[in-house]
């Protein structure tokens, strides 16, 4: 499979199918996409025994990686065939500690896009949707 011809949506299509192998990123930080549509991704996430801060809780850039992916992801969805992104401005909001070994959500959802740039918004939040980080993000589009 040749991924120069496929847009965004079925590159991401086609690692959520397992069809594509996911980024070497997802199994530092482990993630798994559960939904892939037009302008959203929903990924599950789990920080374990391997992203933790020198005083034992998760890192920071445990939801930073991870919220940089799904906003990411959310972007590239929208995207013809050989066009890609990268991030240029990531704005996070940590909002309660990420626990440790409990399987999250983290949802990325594109905001606004123009010729050269895309903005989206993503957040990690548990089974009872409450909120752990939010993040907007903008990206630059390369045709």
């Amino acid at each position: 499979m040749d991924i120069k011809n496929l847009s965004g949506l079925q590159i991401m299509q086609e690692m959520c199918n397992g069809n594509l192998p996911m980024p070497s990123m997802a199994t530092t930080i482990p993630m798994k996409p559960t939904l892939i549509e037009s302008g959203q991704v929903t990924f599950e996430v789990q920080a374990d025994q391997h992203h933790l801060n020198p005083l034992g809780g998760v890192h920071g850039g445990f939801a930073a990686t991870v919220l940089d992916t799904v906003t990411g992801c959310a972007i590239h969805t929208v995207l013809e065939a050989g066009a890609g992104y990268g991030t240029i401005d990531l704005n996070i909001k940590m909002c309660r500690p990420i626990p440790q070994n409990r399987p999250l959500t983290a949802i990325g959802q594109l905001i606004n896009t123009s010729k050269n740039l895309a903005i989206s918004e993503g957040k990690i939040i548990d089974e009872d949707g409450k909120l752990y980080a939010h993040a907007t993000a903008t990206c630059m589009i390369f045709r």
